[in-house]
């Protein structure tokens, strides 16, 4: 079972409303540059006592202006394509670039060798067809293995071990492979196994067994193992002394370099949602607030996963006198953020802070039905406020079509 979550996303505002929050524009997404500068110094640490190197996954955060902030703490970035890794390059120069994709494109490869250290497959048949030209570029070269060992209950579309996985080389599939080609274990420097999701360092250790004895005669012959993401390393009450005893095992037994690559770690409670009450609409019994900012263009994983951002000075449903919907002004009927209690009920114009917004939002967000992205902003250790970036009409045409 995943361990209970026990973030504390309030903490980096002392659980108070600072007053030059009030004066941004919503929505818009405000970066603490506080706590980031505290979750990558927690995981520099780590590094340093293990001997283990941390990657920032970009899928997760990839707020380049502020990985200076990461950069002094990490050994690089991990990459999900050919965009990414050139992000990782160019914005923290001198660090590893890691890169994964399900299936690479022919006409990418030879681009995406000029920015990526290492390069994972994540099938035997991708890894025959570009791993010699990956090797003969200098690089590192890995596959992705499916152990087929399921931690997490809740949200199977992010498990990688679901029944039907379209991730990783199950020991099925590598056994043929190398049955039909002997060579292609030679073709590896290491391997790569992400298959946690919000998860504490018991269900990496369940993993990893699974890992050894589904891959053992693999590992005594490889250089490196990622870990993977996934790991809550940053979260209060997360299981260090587990994880920590994970990387020794790895690093006795087979003698290799380990990686992880956490995504959420790196920029977890680091982050927030600012909206603002446009409306407040009555269903039977059912009190509705309809906010600037929508669950599906501005916090997707709230319907993807689903995940229930923390909001400041309220409680779950119920807890409180006041219980409200909190919704979109989108037109899809579904564009709900959840059900939260106040002590008095939202009124237009009031502002609300969701927590733990810097991870998968700026960069999973979309413009549908117009709606602008929000701007992205810092506020740094003292409370001085910056914006970053905004958007406007152009961001949300052109991405459409031509500008003629």
């Amino acid at each position: 079972m995943p361990a209970p979550d026990l973030r504390a996303p309030f903490a980096a505002l002392g659980g108070v409303l600072p007053p030059e929050l009030a004066a941004l524009p919503t929505p818009c997404y405000l970066l603490d540059e506080g706590q980031l500068a505290r979750n990558a110094e927690l995981l520099g640490a780590l590094a340093a006592r293990t001997g283990c190197k941390v990657l920032l996954a970009q899928k997760a955060f990839s707020n380049y202006d502020l990985y200076p902030l990461l950069a002094p703490h990490l050994a690089g970035t991990e990459a999900s394509g050919l965009f990414e890794a050139r992000l990782g390059a160019e914005e923290m120069p001198g660090r590893e670039v890691h890169v994964f994709c399900a299936a690479y494109r022919a006409g990418e490869m030879e681009e995406l060798l000029r920015w990526a250290d290492h390069i994972v497959f994540n099938s035997p048949a991708q890894l025959a067809r570009f791993g010699p030209m990956a090797k003969a570029a200098g690089k590192s070269v890995g596959l992705r293995v499916n152990p087929e060992c399921s931690t997490q209950e809740g949200h199977a579309i992010y498990d990688p071990c679901a029944p039907g996985s379209r991730l990783g080389a199950t020991p099925a599939q590598w056994g043929a492979a190398v049955a039909a080609a002997p060579a292609l274990p030679g073709l590896l420097d290491g391997l790569d196994f992400p298959t946690l999701c919000e998860q504490d360092a018991d269900a990496l250790a369940v993993t990893l067994d699974a890992v050894a004895e589904k891959f053992g005669d693999l590992l005594p012959r490889m250089q490196w193992l990622n870990f993977g993401g996934g790991h809550h390393i940053t979260r209060p009450g997360y299981d260090l002394a587990t994880l920590e005893r994970c990387i020794a095992r790895a690093q006795r037994d087979w003698g290799v370099t380990v990686y992880l690559e956490p995504g959420e770690a790196c920029a977890l409670n680091a982050g927030y949602l600012l909206t603002r009450v446009l409306d407040v609409v009555r269903n039977g019994d059912t009190t509705i607030a309809i906010l600037d900012a929508s669950a599906a263009c501005h916090m997707p994983d709230v319907l993807e996963m689903p995940y229930r951002p923390p909001l400041l000075y309220a409680a779950d449903a119920g807890q409180k006198p006041c219980t409200v919907r909190l919704a979109g002004p989108t037109c899809l009927a579904g564009d709900v953020i959840g059900d939260y209690s106040f002590d008095a009920p939202p009124r237009p114009g009031d502002l609300l802070v969701f927590g733990d917004m810097a991870i998968y939002t700026t960069c999973k967000n979309n413009t549908f039905n117009g709606m602008p992205l929000p701007a992205i902003w810092a506020r740094d250790a003292a409370g001085a406020c910056r914006e970053l970036v905004h958007f406007g009409y152009e961001d949300f045409k052109y991405r459409l079509g031509s500008q003629r």
